[in-house]
């Protein structure tokens, strides 16, 4: 069975996945590149936080700090000092990868593309008082019928009423 590396750039403030790649091969210069294309222009966050994985070498290291980034490695065998992108990755296998088989590069890529498009105009977070990343306006019956979009083919939906 093929492996793929799938790399992802979170925002803590509302939860939205700012950045995802997939790859068979990753490399130390994959890792790094996809650091850039997550944090453009002026949009570098202070801090990046990461796991100590071997992916993240002096090549990984020396771009981040180019970029005026503080790299954070976590401490080793420590996934509750990054519980945000823990609950995600769990979150993405759940509610997506469990139910779905993966043909190749591209399909997983178009997968993930519609998971994280659920997971920002339609997936309720708690913590961001059973909201969206992407704010949602409640819909009184007045305003029509209740539609769902779906998402994934039908995994999951979203309902709203029909202006």
């Amino acid at each position: 069975m093929d492996q793929f590396l799938g790399g992802s750039s979170l925002s803590h403030d509302r939860r939205r996945i700012v950045h995802f790649n997939v790859t068979q091969h990753p490399t130390e210069a994959w890792a790094a590149q996809q650091v850039v294309e997550a944090f453009p222009y002026d949009t570098v966050p202070r801090y990046l936080l990461r796991d100590r994985g071997s992916i993240y070498g002096e090549f990984f290291r020396r771009r981040v700090k180019n970029m005026g980034i503080e790299g954070v490695p976590a401490a080793p065998k420590s996934p509750w000092q990054n519980p945000y992108v823990e609950r995600l990755i769990g979150s993405i296998r759940r509610e997506c990868l469990d139910h779905v088989i993966v043909l190749n590069e591209d399909h997983l890529q178009r997968i993930l593309a519609d998971y994280f498009a659920y997971h920002h105009e339609a997936r309720t977070h708690l913590s961001l008082e059973r909201n969206s990343p992407i704010p949602r306006r409640v819909c009184p019956p007045e305003q029509g019928r209740v539609v769902a979009k779906s998402y994934l083919g039908g995994l999951h939906h979203c309902y709203t009423r029909a202006a």
